[in-house]
């Protein structure tokens, strides 16, 4: 036997040898990239962050860089290519996510008032005569983004109920984010519109829409939160601590910014009630993803 013949042999023999764990260890960067979900202004999301950047980069000993995307589709698109780590997607965005970049996994799931669950609500401008789901026939609905559960799914399904469709009931313009929805229908650019329960009561509460203005027609049924989601191909060690790291939150000024108390434990099926819900109203997930 020659020596490569040999040389060639002994690196088999090696291989064969080896753990197949130690060809599938996952990815372990120094340095994180969380993306927060483009709801609302980019900067504000940024600035109520700082604490969650300060707590996740002591609790995982990594370096900690937040995103905001332009909007949702950049934001799956991001996810898809591997570009962020861990990230808060809606409901409805996860989904999207999930279809385009099968290895995701949702870890957690934000709580409020005790239930993994939130609410979308309907909302009108009072002059504009209308009163409920039924009135916005040949109106103007306001919705946030496409890929926005309780800013666009959940409202059009809403409407839906109430025997309207977009286009031949209504018109439709897609405003990006809840609170420019909820602006929009206190000017009357738009007559109605739809979004996240929560950031309507915040916004009332901060004085940034009157409700004389901006008025609640109808709430939903509950929707399944908010989840925390993490690239499938992390090392599982690191995954295990970015679960605790979530799971274990206390701080209550880092959990503002989540609009939750606290976060338990999820998995992809809490979500397939908005497939469902997106098969009634016949629409094409890839096509909503962008």
């Amino acid at each position: 036997m020659d020596r490569r013949t040999f040389l060639i042999g002994s690196a088999a023999v090696a291989a064969a040898a080896t753990p197949l764990s130690a060809f599938a260890a996952g990815k372990n960067p120094s340095k994180l990239r969380v993306a927060l979900l483009p709801d609302e202004n980019a900067s504000t999301i940024i600035q109520n962050a700082q604490p969650l950047k300060k707590y996740l980069e002591a609790a995982l000993k990594k370096d900690i860089e937040l995103v905001v995307t332009t909007d949702y589709s950049s934001m799956i698109e991001a996810a898809r290519f591997g570009r962020i780590e861990i990230a808060y997607f809606g409901p409805l965005s996860y989904v999207l996510a999930k279809s385009k970049a099968p290895k995701l996994e949702p870890f957690a799931v934000g709580l409020s008032k005790g239930s993994p669950t939130y609410r979308s609500v309907l909302i009108a401008n009072p002059d504009a005569g209308v009163k409920s789901a039924a009135d916005v026939k040949g109106k103007i609905m306001g919705f946030g983004d496409q890929a926005s559960t309780s800013s666009h799914l959940i409202p059009r399904a809403m409407l839906a109920k109430a025997g309207l469709k977009a286009a031949s009931d209504y018109k439709a313009v897609y405003l990006g984010a809840h609170d420019a929805v909820a602006r929009a229908v206190q000017s009357g650019k738009v007559q109605a519109g739809g979004m996240s329960e929560a950031i309507y009561n915040r916004l009332v509460a901060w004085k940034k829409i009157d409700p004389q203005k901006v008025v609640v027609l109808q709430e939903s049924a509950p929707i399944p939160n908010y989840p925390i989601v993490m690239q499938g191909d992390l090392d599982d060690a690191l995954k295990g601590n970015i679960r605790k790291a979530f799971i274990d939150m206390k701080d209550k000024a880092i959990l503002k910014s989540f609009r939750a108390q606290g976060f338990v434990k999820t998995d992809d099926k809490a979500y397939d009630i908005l497939r469902e819900t997106a098969k009634l109203l016949n629409l094409d997930l890839a096509k909503v993803g962008g």
